[in-house]
Order: structure tokens, then C-alpha cells, then sequence
């Protein structure tokens, strides 16, 4: 089996690392804009040759991990170059637009539209690590969309890498998503920008910044260029979560002004039940 795979970074190269593992008679070909991304997965053997879209009619399998913005315009470039037996398959955070864009590609039925919700803050080849799909949950939108014998063939991959399948509708996805991962990317951003403004000794915020904060603001090491696309394309709903989320922290800070330290403590009680919520899902689910 021939498979591309187009945006090698983390969830890329990831995926590359698995797909060796589970079929090492694989032949693994890649394409990166950054030609140093290419060279370093070379490197480091997640790949086995460099490509071009000119090599896309001999891909078996295409996995596009590149930010969202770029997947508008690429992906129906992409099923115009593959063969009718390919399955193309995404791992982007977002889903309402990307549907939208493909709904009436000739080849829509070799699209299957994917999110494994997996990662780490860090990025680009070295970033891959093996099994990191391994008891993740993969959402899949508009699944009967797709031929039946190319979904097959996914979810056959997906499940020997050990992901755990979640069928949705890309508007709920989006929804949802921007409530458990997009909110939380935007959080940890500004409050380390908070930090950074606040503390211009940088030497105090290494030596006083303790386990809490580190975990807190893990994410705001994330790619801007991943996340800003993101954020455009999920506006409507980013915006919202945003406003519920200001209106608690508001209440929040009223509290304090009153002194009403039971409210308070009443407030951090409930939102416990978290860790219960929370306790169903693998530590590295939790991104």
C-alpha cells in the first residue's frame, strides 16, 4: 500500500509512525511545504521518499494534516489527483467548512472527514511519537458520505492503532470542540500573555512559576499558524463559548469584590465534579 502523507508534523508524522508499526511493507511518501519538514522526516525514517501532488495517482491512502485554512483550498486539488480506489482522509480541528468546501467535489466519496483528538503542544517531525492515537477518540463527520469499501479501509487502520470512533454531524462538532479545546487553547494564550506583560523580569516567572501554571498555560506553546485558521473558521462558536466563559470569570471577580468567599467555595465545589467527568478519559486525551 502507497500512502501519502501531506503536513508532516505532529499528527502527520504520528500517524506515519503507527501505519510502519502496524504494516511495515508500507511505502510511506511525503510532501511538506517546508522542505527541511521533509528532510527531517527522512531523517528520522517516518517517511520513506519525498513526493510531489505530480505522485498523488500512486497513493493508495492520503492523510492530510496541514492547518485548516490551507485544507480548504487543497483538499479538492488532492481528490482531483487520486485514483477512484483512494481514500483521503483529514485530521483537522475543524469540520463545518471543509465539509462545505467538498460537498460537491466529483470525488466526494473518497473523502472521509476525520478528527483524532490527539496532541501535544509541540510541533513538526520530531514532535511525532508512536501509539499517540492509541485510546484516542476519532471523530468522523458525514461518514455515509464516503464509499463504503474506502471507509472500511480507515476504520480498519484506525482501529489497529487503537482509536475509539465518535459518528457527528460537522456543525455539532464544531460546537463541541470549542467548548473542550478551542476555549481552553485561547485560555491558556492570554494567560500567558497576562504573565508576560505583567512580569517583565523573566527570570521571576521561571523561578516562581510553579506546576499549576506550567500545566495551565502548556497550551500557549502551541503553533499560532495551526491555531489562528482554527480560530477563524469556528469564530461564530468561539465567540460564544468566549462569552460564557468571561461571564464567569466577571461573576467570579464580583464575588471577590463582595467578599463572598462561600460563593466562592460553593462555586469550586461544583465544578469538582470535573475530575469524575474527567476520569473517563486517558491522561493523554487531555490536550
Amino acid at each position: 500500500m502507497n500512502v501519502f502523507v501531506i503536513g508532516i508534523g505532529l499528527i502527520g508524522g504520528s500517524m506515519a509512525k503507527d501505519i510502519k508499526r502496524i504494516s511495515p511493507d508500507t511505502k510511506i511518501y511525503g510532501i511538506d511545504t517546508n522542505p527541511a519538514h521533509v528532510d527531517e522526516a527522512l531523517t528520522l525514517q517516518l517517511i520513506d521518499e519525498k513526493a510531489s501532488y505530480d505522485d498523488l495517482p500512486l497513493a493508495d491512502l492520503v492523510i492530510v494534516t496541514v492547518p485548516v485554512d490551507v485544507m480548504l483550498t487543497e483538499l479538492p486539488k488532492i481528490l482531483d489527483l487520486v485514483h477512484d480506489n483512494c481514500v483521503v482522509f483529514d485530521g483537522g480541528s475543524t469540520k463545518h467548512q471543509i465539509c462545505k468546501v467538498l460537498a460537491d467535489h466529483p470525488k466526494r466519496r473518497n473523502y472521509l472527514a476525520c478528527h483524532p483528538i490527539a496532541g501535544t503542544e509541540f510541533s513538526g517531525p520530531a514532535a511525532a511519537i508512536e501509539n499517540l492515537y492509541k485510546g484516542k477518540t476519532n471523530i468522523i463527520c458525514e461518514v455515509e458520505k464516503t464509499a463504503f469499501k474506502l471507509q472500511e479501509r480507515a476504520l480498519e487502520l484506525f482501529q489497529k492503532m487503537g482509536m475509539r470512533i465518535r459518528y457527528m454531524n460537522p456543525e455539532a462538532h464544531d460546537k463541541h470542540i470549542a467548548y473542550v479545546s478551542h476555549l481552553s487553547h485561547i485560555s491558556s494564550f492570554m494567560l500567558g500573555k497576562t504573565v508576560i506583560e505583567k512580569e517583565k523580569n523573566e527570570r521571576d516567572i521561571f523561578d516562581m512559576a510553579g506546576s499549576g501554571f506550567e500545566s495551565t498555560v502548556r497550551l500557549a506553546k502551541s503553533s499560532p499558524a495551526m491555531w489562528t485558521p482554527i480560530f477563524q473558521q469556528n469564530k461564530n462558536n468561539v465567540v460564544e463559548t468566549l462569552e460564557e466563559y468571561i461571564q464567569n470569570l466577571e461573576a467570579f471577580k464580583e464575588m471577590l469584590l463582595s467578599d463572598d468567599y462561600k460563593g466562592i467555595y460553593n462555586e469550586m465545589d461544583s465544578t469538582n465534579k470535573i475530575k469524575e467527568i474527567l476520569n473517563g478519559i486517558p491522561l493523554n486525551e487531555k490536550i
